[in-house]
């Protein structure tokens, strides 16, 4: 079982910055993909960005150049960087694992984002 818990979010004005944080506690593995989802209100959850335990990095198009994902293996922590922030990042981001051929998902509880106009 793992635990995900999220730090960082907030409030701040379009143009902005936020850093994500978000541990894991648990059994880890190697194979274990890392990453953050968003949810806005009304809308579907989707992905923001994904990291491998190599370095391997996926983005959504709507944060490629603004975003940067990272992690730390030994800390079992992945971060968001988020740069240029824009109204519509507006939303409550979550950590996720994905883990295994069948892709289990774990999920944090979930930060909230808030970008004012």
């Amino acid at each position: 079982q793992v635990q995900l818990v999220e730090s960082g979010g907030g409030l701040v004005q379009a143009g902005g910055s936020l850093r994500l944080s978000c541990a894991a506690s648990g059994i880890m593995y190697s194979s274990d993909v890392m990453g953050w989802y968003r949810q806005a209100p009304g809308k579907q959850r989707e992905l923001v960005a994904t990291i491998t335990t190599g370095g391997s990095t996926n983005y959504a198009d709507s944060v490629k150049g603004r975003f940067t994902i990272s992690r730390d293996n030994a800390e079992n922590t992945v971060y968001l960087q988020m740069l240029s922030l824009k109204f519509e990042d507006t939303a409550v981001y979550y950590c996720n694992i994905k883990r295994g051929l069948a892709g289990k998902n774990y999920w944090g509880q979930g930060t909230q984002v808030t970008v004012s106009s």
